[in-house]
């Protein structure tokens, strides 16, 4: 019984959802023209108030006020088909990713004698995954979320044409849920564990940029890592009454469960040019730190406390986006942009809970100008990951087998810019 005990409660508080975009869970999706240009020259455009999500120093060349509002819809084909390596009834597990909204919200304001401040609101980490709640991955995870929410105020200056420097200190406030079936045997129906919570935390945003000729310019942005720690008690329902008995001696029925990680630290690297009044190139490059998300510490607070570091075997991932810009005249504007995620996990390593793998996005949109102060944008992006095989197995036997076929992300955003 102290086995399987072991098995249910690190089984419970491990299997935090981790889908599969930007080699993780960051985002570069939150409802702006970005999403068209898959990421491309993100960190040296400065072109709207949505460059507060990729480089505060952007917001320096933006004269006077300007306001940016998006939304979009993400959706995506996550279906996991089982094999005969699998030894739990229950079949596939339909998909896990429909429909999920998002929005943004990006302000800036130019104060003059070189400074301009702001504010932005934007989603740009995790995602919500549900599985069937019968299907045969239930003892590793039926549903879950880990959402992130950025609260930015920010500070640019212009040194002079050609130097910018920015900073923003970000407000995050975070949200996990955990859903997962606990096995009673073969004589009694599943129980359930449920873990809920949220934080509130404090990061900062760092960005330079630098234009050595008009039209082209080049961004560096920084953003800290941000540490979260989640803290509620298990909630268990239609557990077995010897496994009952057994939380109940060693306190976990009434214990608080405290889960410490870390949204990683990020470097973006940018370039924007005009070759001419109609054609724009872009690049970007990026690294971000999932070799420190992956390692978990957990706590329990009961009559024998005790604390766990688990190390899900996380690496870096880097991403590559190359885009272009076309202007058929003063009005319209087409994007265009591809690019690619490493993964933040072997083959070897990846799990249902964990089902990521190297990701090619492609996107494109276009902007319209109505007047002379207002423009909107509609874009949409494709992100493959491609067929993930995984087997996954449990200290007391229980396996599942199989793979993620024809893994797809896809987004389509809108946005409007206001400008006064």
């Amino acid at each position: 019984m102290k086995t399987n005990l072991r098995v249910t409660v690190l089984a419970i508080l491990t299997t935090a959802p981790l889908p599969v975009l930007a080699g993780g869970l960051m985002l570069y999706e939150v409802g702006t023209d970005n999403v068209g240009l898959a990421n491309a020259g993100a960190a040296a455009r400065a072109q709207d108030p949505s460059t507060l999500a990729s480089n505060v120093a952007g917001m320096a060349f933006l004269p006077g006020t300007q306001i940016t509002a998006g939304a979009q819809l993400l959706h995506g084909n996550l279906r996991f088909d089982v094999d005969n390596g699998t030894n739990v009834g229950g079949g596939d597990s339909g998909n896990a990713v429909e429909w999920v909204p998002g929005g943004s919200l990006f302000v800036s304001h130019e104060l003059g004698d070189g400074w301009s401040v702001g504010f932005a609101n934007y989603g740009d980490f995790g995602l919500s995954v549900d599985y069937d709640n019968s299907w045969s991955g239930r003892y590793f995870l039926q549903n879950g979320e880990l959402l992130g929410m950025t609260f930015m105020p920010t500070l640019a200056y212009k040194l002079n044409e050609n130097w910018a420097f920015g900073i923003g200190v970000r407000a995050y406030y975070a949200k996990l849920v955990n859903e997962l079936a606990v096995n009673n045997g073969p004589l009694a129906g599943d129980g359930s564990a449920k873990y809920k919570a949220d934080d509130w935390s404090y990061g900062a945003s760092l960005g330079v940029m630098y234009s050595p000729q008009p039209g082209t310019r080049l961004g560096l942005s920084y953003t800290s890592e941000i540490n979260l720690d989640f803290k509620d008690k298990l909630k268990l329902e239609g557990i077995g009454p010897v496994a009952q008995h057994a939380l109940q001696e060693r306190g976990v029925l009434d214990a608080a469960t405290k889960i410490n990680m870390h949204v990683p630290q990020t470097l973006t690297f940018s370039i924007y040019h005009e070759l001419d009044t109609q054609w724009a190139l872009l690049a970007s490059a990026n690294w971000q730190d999932w070799s420190r998300f992956g390692q978990v510490g957990i706590d329990l607070d009961s009559n024998q406390p005790k604390s766990v570091s688990l190390d899900a075997k996380f690496k870096d991932t880097w991403h590559l986006s190359l885009g272009t810009q076309y202007r058929f005249d003063r009005r319209w504007m087409w994007m265009a942009g591809i690019g690619y995620d490493s993964s933040a996990v072997d083959d070897k390593n990846r799990t249902v809970t964990i089902p990521m793998a190297e990701t090619w996005r492609f996107g494109s949109g276009f902007t319209y100008t109505l007047d002379s102060q207002t423009e909107v944008n509609v874009s949409y992006e494709f992100a493959s990951m491609g067929d993930m095989p995984i087997t996954q197995e449990k200290p007391d036997g229980t396996r599942i087998s199989g793979s993620f076929n024809n893994a797809w992300i896809q987004a389509l955003s809108t946005s409007a810019t206001w400008r006064f």
